[in-house]
């Protein structure tokens, strides 16, 4: 058995093995270890995910040329640039304060495997269901048990695609320690299977859906994601699959589907269901430069009105999920990342795309997708009242458009989890739902918001005083709505934080502009322009 230990600079279990992994460092990430943990020396090792997060730190305190740098032109040649993938929580911007808690998604794929960041330190895969056959088979799971099914332990190929969908949407991190964790890491899951080993076939999918329909109350499912397309189709009229999908959506489940990854117009269900979210790729070269992003080569013009689908895009590249436990490739990256540093290692860590010895990165609108159903989880654990087409119009009025790519493959633009969910909040709140852009700066005033029921205080504090206490304090407008104004200021670009309950610093959920704060985290940037 392999001796756990604990990591000297988190504390949290490790082995010796994955504390070994700092040798291959280089100063300037040693550097930024030794002044976060000043007893900690080289020597000690550290875990996975301190590793991780001080790679981070180290490339964002350099900028964001130099993240791009390291990233993407060196990526995966240098060993450096081995453990580059931004965490998805921190590339889209979100709310860590939401996590899907409370609420029950359904992802429909191909086959699955019970991973341990779905079923540790808790199960939270509450059934799974297999709609290749009539009746549809389901098997149910408690929270204290492991989830097991026919054929979960076999490695199969159809397995890798599904397990890596449910785990970029609620994938808790386990094997990196929380790091790589989806935006909706504390949702429950059911997992309904619609392949047969022979393809996914629209009869199939129809029954999967089906099945939601007369079964989605009972287990509390309200959001359902499909990564795959079905078989295509000549006409858009009494296809199945976008029946099923309507009946679904109109029982008050939002359903997210991937655009598909050809680049062309092509009637494949479900992408072609109107009442559904049709999510293309996004490309953002794995940096914070907004003006690096580019659009994925994803499908387009899908559905009845071609100008309207995608609905909008998501990242599709660069993005972390797991490797599939107990086959070849999961075993020989083991045996890599202890060898790192040895030519023939890295270039074949390089063409796996490893990112840890339990995770690489992966591409496609199959992981979009299910990145847009993990903020509507976020969503509707804010606002369970919200209704499909209310998270539609939230989505789309958030996101932001990419500039100068056409309209038909981009849809409303560029996925914005952190917008989207405040916006969530604000609708609890007639007063603010008009609003979607914060800070507010108008009338000689900037206007700052705070939602929160559970504070007590809220200060903002900011670069343009040298971040002078006590700040300034927000009242509450109304329960759980805290809003304060202070002058205009000169043009520039400030940074600013929320103080809240006088003791946890906060950068804006609501506002996607972010800075590294040297410190472990992010500010908030306000730029005002000339």
């Amino acid at each position: 058995m392999t001796a756990i230990t604990a990591c000297p600079t988190c504390g949290r279990p490790t082995t010796a093995v994955a504390l070994s992994e700092t040798s291959w460092l280089e100063p300037a990430t040693l550097a930024q270890l030794a002044a976060a943990h000043p007893h900690w020396q080289k020597e000690d090792g550290t875990c996975p995910a301190c590793v991780q997060q001080a790679l981070l730190y180290t490339w964002l305190s350099q900028g964001d040329a130099a993240l791009h740098d390291h990233v993407q032109r060196v990526w995966p040649l240098d060993a450096a640039a081995a453990f580059g993938a931004i965490p998805t929580p921190l590339r889209l911007h979100a709310d860590p304060r939401f996590t899907g808690r409370g609420v029950t998604m359904a992802i429909l794929d191909s086959g699955f495997y019970p991973h341990p960041d779905l079923t540790q330190p808790r199960n939270r895969i509450r059934a799974w269901v297999d709609a290749t056959c009539e009746p549809v088979h389901v098997a149910r799971f408690r929270s204290d048990e492991p989830p097991r099914w026919p054929g979960w332990e076999a490695g199969a190929p159809a397995q890798w695609h599904g397990t890596m969908t449910a785990v970029t949407a609620a994938g808790n991190g386990h094997l990196s320690h929380g790091l790589y964790r989806g935006l909706a890491s504390e949702a429950e899951l059911v997992l309904i299977q619609v392949s047969d080993g022979h393809g996914i076939h629209n009869p199939a999918i129809a029954r999967a859906l089906r099945w939601l329909v007369d079964h989605h109350a009972t287990w509390g499912v309200r959001v359902v994601n499909m990564s795959f397309g079905g078989d295509e189709v000549a006409t858009l009229r009494g296809n199945p699959v976008d029946a099923a999908v309507a009946c679904l959506v109109a029982q008050n489940v939002v359903v997210t589907v991937a655009a598909g990854n050809d680049g062309t117009r092509r009637l494949v269900p479900p992408a072609t269901a109107p009442e559904a979210l049709t999510i293309g790729g996004l490309d953002d070269h794995n940096t914070f430069d907004h003006a690096a992003v580019s659009l994925w080569r994803s499908n387009y013009g899908l559905g009845v009105d071609a100008a309207r689908k995608p609905d909008l895009v998501a990242p599709s590249i660069w993005l972390a999920a797991p490797l599939l436990p107990g086959t070849a490739v999961a075993r020989e990256a083991q045996a890599l990342f202890q060898q790192r540093g040895q030519p023939e290692s890295e270039r074949r860590i390089a063409g796996l795309k490893l990112i840890t010895p339990h995770y690489q990165h992966v591409d496609g609108t199959s992981f979009a997708a299910p990145l847009v159903a993990s903020v509507v989880a976020c969503m509707l654990q804010t606002n369970p009242s919200l209704t499909p087409p209310l998270v539609r119009q939230i989505l789309q009025q958030t996101a932001t458009p990419i500039p100068g790519a056409p309209r038909e493959r981009q849809g409303a633009g560029a996925l914005e989890a952190g917008l989207a969910v405040a916006a969530a909040l604000r609708e609890q709140h007639q007063t603010l739902a008009a609003f979607t852009v914060w800070p507010r700066v108008a009338d000689g005033r900037i206007t700052f918001l705070w939602h929160d029921h559970a504070v007590q205080q809220v200060q903002v504090l900011g670069s343009w005083d040298g971040w002078q206490a006590p700040g300034l304090f927000l009242e509450q407008a109304e329960p759980g709505v805290w809003l304060g104004a202070r002058p205009l200021l000169p043009p520039g670009r400030y940074a600013y934080k929320f103080l809240v309950d006088g003791d946890t610093w906060l950068d804006d959920p609501a506002n996607p502009r972010k800075a590294w704060d040297g410190h472990g985290g992010f500010n908030s940037v306000l730029p005002l322009p000339d």
